[in-house]
Order: C-alpha cells, then structure tokens, then sequence
C-alpha cells in the first residue's frame, strides 16, 4: 500500500511499466469533470472507474484483493478512510474468488486505517486487502485500475 501526493507521482513510474501512461492521463484530465461510469485509458490494461458515493463506518469495512490489477485510487471531491491488511494472514474469506470481476470479499478485520485526502492516491496492489469507501459524509473518486 501507498499514500502520497500526486506530486510524486513519477516516484512509482518504476513498479509497474503502465503507472506512466495512467499517472500522465491523471495529468491530462479534468477529473472533476469526468461522468460517472468507467473510461477507457488503455483498452482494458488501463481503465477508470468513476464513482461518486456516501461513505460507511469502519464496523461495515469489508475487505477486498484482486489478481489481475492494481488500483490506483485518488479523491476528488471529500476525504476516504480506508482499511488495510496484508493479504497473505487473510483468513475469512466471504465467498469465491470472481474471476470475471477480479475481486474477493474476507470477513478479517482490517489491520490498520489510513485517510486518502483530495489531492492524494492510494496505490494498492495484488498484495494488499484493502476496505474502501469508509468515513464520514460523500466522497467522489477515481479507481483506475491497471494490469499487472
């Protein structure tokens, strides 16, 4: 897991040889104005997904990995909690892994909780269970999801 400023972006240009081509697109757009709804960037090895929603307790955090991408979450408009745990000491999973939608629920409690302010992006890979969308309020957010 990651926390930083998109001012640092070109910091993780090296983990991942398609973080150049999202991070550049990031900079190219008006994300504020961006509808609600997924965006192609690169096919389906970079897309984005739009979201704007009310936010949960962390009692209601549910954990989630996914196989085939890593996210790159950034807030917009508000301030998201999240949970996190390190995938590998998971031990309740909720249901089969979905393929198809590259994601798994777990019941675990989260590890530890961080906040992703306006302005800020998540990094999250295959390797971390990640809880989103807690806190208090509305936030409007990017997932932009890319390929391994």
């Amino acid at each position: 897991m990651i926390l930083d400023s998109l001012r640092n972006k070109e910091l993780y240009y090296p983990l991942c040889p398609r973080f150049r081509k999202a991070f550049e697109w990031i900079e190219s757009t008006d994300l504020k104005a961006l509808a609600v709804g997924r965006h192609a960037i690169d096919g389906d090895d970079i897309f984005v997904n739009v979201s704007e929603l009310d936010l949960r307790p962390r009692s209601a955090a549910a954990l989630e990995v996914h196989d085939k991408y890593i996210d790159i979450q950034i807030v917009v408009g508000g301030t998201e909690e999240f949970g996190w745990s390190e995938r590998r000491l998971l031990e309740a999973p909720r249901g089969e892994f979905d393929v198809e939608k590259d994601i798994r629920f777990y019941t675990d409690t989260p590890q530890t909780f961080y906040t992703v302010h306006e302005g800020e992006f998540t990094i999250l890979m295959p390797e971390d269970a990640h809880a989103p969308m807690l806190g208090e309020g509305h936030v409007r957010k990017l997932i932009i999801k890319v390929r391994r």
